[in-house]
């Protein structure tokens, strides 16, 4: 089993970074936290760069990578809070017409609940369940009546609908959430250490604290260990891995966030810092397609059974 990246996926990483930092810096984050809705030329932009294509063959249109590339650009997207149903449309490109070149946004019902931004998609897939019982279509053009309850959410970039979703979450919807987890733990750690070095109380950084070094390299700590495990699960695509994986991001990213905020001390709860969004964003994520509940319960059926042996 090989971790080192190759140097296409060095250069495939830091094309995504550069991208993101062109087209949704911190303005553009700020900007569309001010002003929500999904931005359509972005989303075309997205897909010219063979972000939804990407694991789409050749001779079908698409890029023909993988899953460990995949994981690679969805975490660039989580270090940005870059926001849409970004892995709904991936997952539906070369199923959905103009999903893999971003003319279409789709949004799906993940099995866990949840569906995430239904009023800006242009197709709306998953198996649910109206709230009077009656099941919905599998597959609907826009947004359909009464198959969805609106919730008040508490990222302003992630709108919600609850529904009465059927079937177990895609395990590669699980995968590349857990990669954009990571990216979110990844941007609250640079956030704290970057506040720590700068910000100074009794005349020297805060960073020379021994308390708010301990804060920092937790922080690391949590991310390098959800990094080798999701790397090592895009590699073997096994689901007690993808589990792991996605339960070690989910720890990173909000208990990285709340750290970082930590270290931020008041300063971090104001409007003007950023770091309440990556907690906000990695609530929400926590909860999506099944949410930790279930990969535990993915990972306790694969140790019993392992027991049995």
């Amino acid at each position: 089993m090989r971790f080192q990246l190759s140097d296409d996926q060095r250069a495939l990483r830091t094309g995504m970074r550069e991208l993101l930092a062109r087209r949704f810096d911190r303005e553009a984050l700020r900007a569309a936290v001010g002003r929500p809705g999904l931005d359509r030329a972005l989303w075309r932009e997205l897909g010219a760069a063979g972000f939804f294509a990407l694991r789409l063959p050749e001779a079908e249109g698409g890029v023909g990578l993988g899953l460990p590339e995949a994981v690679l650009v969805f975490e660039e997207a989580g270090r940005v809070l870059l926001p849409g149903p970004l892995i709904a449309t991936h997952l539906a490109a070369g199923t959905v017409p103009g999903a893999a070149e971003g003319e279409t946004v789709v949004a799906a019902a993940d099995g866990g609940g949840l569906l995430e931004w239904r009023d800006a998609a242009d197709v709306v897939l998953g198996e649910t369940e109206g709230p009077g019982g009656t099941e919905g279509p599998g597959e609907a053009e826009g947004p359909g009546p009464g198959e969805a309850v609106a919730l008040r959410s508490v990222d302003p970039l992630t709108p919600l609908h609850r529904v009465r979703a059927r079937g177990a979450p895609d395990p590669v919807a699980v995968l590349l959430t857990a990669a954009e987890q990571l990216g979110t733990a990844t941007r609250a750690c640079e956030l704290a250490v970057e506040h720590a070095r700068t910000r100074e109380q009794f005349g020297r950084p805060i960073g020379a604290f021994q308390a708010v070094q301990h804060l920092c390299a937790d922080l690391l700590a949590r991310v390098e260990t959800a990094r080798a495990a999701l790397y090592a699960a895009a590699v073997t695509s096994a689901p007690a891995d993808i589990a792991a994986a996605r339960l070690l991001a989910d720890e990173a990213a909000v208990r990285g966030a709340r750290d970082c905020l930590q270290v931020h001390g008041g300063m971090g709860f104001t409007w003007e810092a950023d770091v309440h969004l990556l907690l906000k964003r990695a609530w929400v994520r926590a909860r999506r397609a099944g949410g930790g509940a279930d990969a535990e319960e993915l990972l306790a059926r694969e140790l019993l059974s392992g027991a049995g042996r």
